[in-house]
């Protein structure tokens, strides 16, 4: 029964591992988007992705991380179809 317990202690660390892993992920794509925007806009979109992911650093709810992912994510797809409008090229394969 006691192994059952830290396995499952265990198992909770691997969730927060893998959401903290998500959101670095959402993070680099964020960065790696801010490329495409004009140079005159760069570095005010770098900060603001910074400020968003800061803002909630410290959150531990699960449920909100996957929340704030997922409109992290929709975030994302609004700025790469923005840039595309713009002509901006696409990262895209």
């Amino acid at each position: 029964m006691r192994m059952r317990c830290h396995s499952m202690a265990h198992f909770m660390d691997l969730r927060a591992f893998i959401l903290r892993a998500r959101v670095l992920k959402l993070y680099r794509q964020a960065l790696r988007m801010t490329r495409r925007a004009p140079v005159h806009a760069r570095d005010e979109l770098r900060q603001t992705v910074r400020a968003e992911i800061e803002k909630n650093r410290r959150c531990d709810d699960k449920q909100k991380i996957k929340f704030l992912i997922s409109e992290g994510l929709q975030r994302l797809k609004g700025l790469d179809e923005m840039l595309d409008m713009t002509g901006n090229i696409s990262t895209k394969n």
